[in-house]
């Protein structure tokens, strides 16, 4: 499929599913159920008013969502009691799978909602958001809606798209220009159609889901359109123009650990398909520098990036959905 058919075709305008009455009644002949996910770690100022929008908006007053669920990677502030308090399912990411063991990182959240939750369409939402609203999930559900084609809807926002409204300025997120952008211009060149492809807002179907394996952190949303891509093609993919997301910003150092992880993950992947050989065990000690006090720090991290297996081959879960 060529890039611009795709962007043609598999590229829409949150507006475009502004009638959710509609939507509903697509989703309810389609059979399909639908689950929300919001990873949280530490964020009790934003996560409330998440809960309250999506659950009066599209629970109460539109029955899009069939749940909204929260799980939780430890936060040690009152994220989990507010979630809670406006009545969203509250989940230790540490006590799905206890037999699995835990793991720390956005990835572990993620993969364990597959899990945890019934629908057959799973929404994730990251739960910094400052500017929620409902078309964060109506925007990226539509398109599995009325496509049964489409199997993996992303986010964008903030990026210069034309359109009938003209071009809106950039805000492109830095670690996708850096880093991404130019890995995948030079092996998977068609996914340089995706205009945001480490945002956090996705849609996905569970038959997809179930089949990929999931990296604990950072490397989690590059892996799943590596492996969306290599199994079922672009024309599988979409993107919602979400218009703007505000949210706070990381820092530089923040920033290089992610890529870091991001690296490991691109570079597992390669080998996996076959496309690079005979990789040298790859160092997992990140450098850096900052200043404190006039006086030049050094600082090392660790990591290493872990990845969880397709969840259809554990069996807890195969017992859960009556998989044979």
């Amino acid at each position: 499929m060529k890039i611009k058919d795709w962007l043609k075709s598999n590229t829409f305008h949150y507006n475009n599913f502004r009638d959710i009455n509609q939507l509903v009644k697509e989703k309810e002949k389609a059979g399909l159920s639908i689950s929300l996910c919001i990873p949280t770690l530490n964020e009790e100022k934003t996560i409330g008013k998440e809960i309250v929008i999506f659950k009066s908006e599209l629970a109460t007053r539109y029955p899009l969502l069939d749940e909204i669920a929260v799980i939780d990677s430890g936060s040690s502030d009152k994220t989990r009691e507010i979630a809670a308090s406006f009545g969203a399912d509250v989940y230790q990411a540490s006590e799905i799978l206890k037999n699995l063991g835990a793991r720390k990182g956005k990835g572990e959240n993620l993969w364990k909602a597959i899990y945890q939750l019934k629908g057959d369409i799973i929404v994730y939402i990251d739960a910094d958001i400052k500017n929620i609203h409902p078309r964060f999930v109506y925007g990226l559900v539509a398109p599995l809606i009325y496509n049964p084609g489409i199997k993996y809807v992303k986010a964008f926002y903030d990026r210069p798209l034309a359109s009938s409204r003209g071009i809106r300025p950039s805000g492109g997120g830095r670690v996708t220009e850096i880093l991404i952008r130019p890995l995948f211009s030079l092996f998977f060149p068609e996914l340089t159609a995706l205009i945001q492809p480490l945002s956090g807002e996705y849609a996905v179907r569970r038959e997809v889901l179930e089949k990929i394996p999931f990296p604990v952190g950072y490397g989690v949303e590059t892996s799943h359109l590596i492996d969306v891509y290599h199994k079922w093609g672009l024309e599988a993919i979409a993107q919602t123009d979400l218009d703007q997301r505000v949210h706070r910003n990381q820092t530089t150092m923040e920033l290089g650990k992610m890529s870091f992880r991001i690296l490991q993950t691109f570079l597992n992947r390669l080998e996996k398909l076959g496309i690079l050989h005979d990789l040298p065990d790859l160092g997992k000690t990140l450098r850096q520098f900052q200043v404190k006090d006039k006086l030049l720090q050094e600082i090392e991290h660790q990591i290493f990036e872990e990845e969880r297996p397709p969840m259809i081959e554990v069996e807890a879960y195969r017992e859960k959905f009556g998989i044979k």
